[in-house]
């Protein structure tokens, strides 16, 4: 009833099993192959941008990246050896790539900016920065967002694409600043002297740094004072520490040698009528 047919068989074997085997293990090596050259690549792309000392997050992820979309190649060249429709499952793919695209616009945006920021590197972690409508010290910086940490310690998260779509302005870019400074005097107040004792107090700041010149000059003639400008460079890292120091010391100084500083005042007259 179950009887053997070997034509019958035989006949199989050369019609399914022998090519439908074929075919899965060409699928199996292609694969196997297909893995290992996309890892030599993925690995060789690596060193070439650590060469370029490229930050290692970005390296990771375009590594990543490009493991991903190689590998896609792969199994559909094992899928297609096999004999699947891969031209519908590319079709497929595609249109869920839009689809997730489209949906997904702001995160891309971020995305590409973050790329952008690792690749230029505008700032670095450390950096004390404003940007995207926030100014601290950076914290970190990832694909999606850039965290910094505010001088009263809060933690700001900021989206990359506000920091890439915006001005940035970094603070510690340079090894020194400029502090700028406005001092007012009376005028009744000795100029000159005035003049002489901001001199004296910026030679003696041992913070102040003698190559840029310091300037203090007269800059304006104001409503209510004759107003200085002092302008010393300081290495970065003294910048608000000289600020603080010098307007409270401009204070002391002028105080102990009867200079006056004034301020804004307003004369009302009232007139009576009889």
């Amino acid at each position: 009833m179950f009887g053997f047919d070997a034509e019958k068989m035989s006949e199989m074997m050369e019609t399914y099993v022998i090519p439908w085997g074929i075919n899965i293990v060409m699928a199996i090596v292609i694969y196997i192959v297909g893995k290992i050259i996309v890892g030599m690549l993925v690995n060789v792309f690596g060193k070439v941008m650590a060469r370029s000392k490229y930050d290692d997050m970005l390296i990771d992820f375009v590594k990543a990246i490009i493991n991903a979309i190689l590998m896609l190649f792969v199994i559909v060249a094992s899928l297609d050896q096999l004999g699947v429709d891969t031209t519908s499952l590319v079709a497929i793919l595609g249109a869920a790539g839009l689809a997730i695209g489209l949906s997904l616009q702001g995160s891309l945006q971020n995305f590409a900016a973050g790329v952008m920021l690792l690749v230029f590197r505008p700032f670095k972690a450390g950096d004390f920065i404003e940007a995207g409508g926030a100014m601290g010290v950076v914290k970190s910086i990832s694909i999606f967002t850039t965290v910094m940490t505010t001088g009263d310690n809060k933690e700001i998260i900021i989206p990359n694409g506000s920091i890439y779509g915006g001005n940035i302005t970094n603070y510690s870019a340079k090894e020194t600043r400029r502090v700028d400074m406005v001092v007012g005097i009376g005028y009744d107040s000795d100029l000159k002297k005035a003049k002489e004792i901001l001199k004296e107090m910026v030679a003696a700041d041992e913070r102040i740094l003698k190559d840029p010149a310091p300037t203090v000059a007269v800059a304006e003639l104001a409503d209510s004072s004759v107003n200085f400008v002092v302008r010393p460079w300081v290495a970065s890292a003294d910048y608000w520490a000289v600020k603080f120091d010098f307007n409270e010391a401009v204070k002391l100084r002028f105080d102990a040698e009867g200079i006056s500083i004034p301020f804004p005042q307003m004369d009302v007259h009232v007139h009576k009528n009889d």
